[in-house]
């Protein structure tokens, strides 16, 4: 499966982590999200576009907006 996912500007605590919901669909279009709690690259990388890139964040969406914390596992 592949997903393509960005990054959105809420933050839940998961597991006592502070973890980022990310959003997106399916390569068959079906919508889902993602609570990222770390992220990386290679440590041989250039990571300067990554960690540029990785500061850009959207509004959740309102199904995300709307989620409660009591939901998240």
């Amino acid at each position: 499966m592949k997903v393509t996912l960005h990054s959105t500007s809420k933050i839940v605590t998961l597991n006592g982590l502070p973890a980022r919901i990310w959003e997106g669909t399916t390569e068959g279009g079906i919508p889902c999200h993602a609570y990222v709690t770390r992220i990386a690259v290679a440590e041989d990388a250039d990571a300067t576009e990554f960690e540029k890139e990785l500061q850009e964040h959207t509004a959740p969406s309102p199904e995300i907006e709307a989620i409660p914390l009591r939901m998240i596992l």
